[in-house]
């Protein structure tokens, strides 16, 4: 048995990632129960609908996403068959290819997106708005992207 504590930044990132966990269960019950999606295909919804043309590179949106390119052909693989999606080339690149929402999809979206708000306001009850503020800041600093170091 491990008789050290861990670092308060240790701490923080393990209790993070639990919290993390936790609600991405609580957004998937929900999501699927009420619209047979999971919480990672409404990130993926989210994204092209608020993207330029409601479309993205396929590169671009693993960035979002966090995932590899297989990751994400993985994910998108199930939303273009149920029509959520579709695929678009680059007419200027073959090598380009472009995840777009369909009309289908925005529709889900806006209809998940009442469910997802219910689930994070009962998520976050209590919060103060000061509270919600200052985590949503440090949340975008750990989603920035890398700074390579200066020289």
């Amino acid at each position: 048995m491990i008789d050290s504590v861990p670092l308060p930044s240790t701490d923080f990132c393990l209790r993070l990632a639990r919290a993390h966990a936790a609600f991405v269960r609580r957004f998937d019950i929900a999501l699927g129960n009420h619209h047979g999606i999971s919480f990672g295909d409404f990130q993926v919804l989210n994204h092209l609908a608020r993207a330029d043309g409601g479309r993205l590179r396929r590169v671009d949106l693993a960035d979002k996403l966090g995932l590899s390119a297989s990751g994400v052909t993985r994910t998108l693989l199930p939303l273009e068959k149920i029509g959520l999606i579709s695929r678009q080339p680059d007419p200027l690149d073959a090598r380009v290819g472009f995840a777009a929402v369909t009309a289908v999809g925005e529709e889900m979206l806006v209809n998940a997106t009442v469910t997802a708000d219910l689930v994070s306001r009962d998520l976050l009850r209590g919060v103060a708005g000061t509270e919600l503020d200052g985590m949503r800041t440090l949340m975008a600093r750990f989603g920035a992207p890398a700074v390579p170091p200066a020289g």
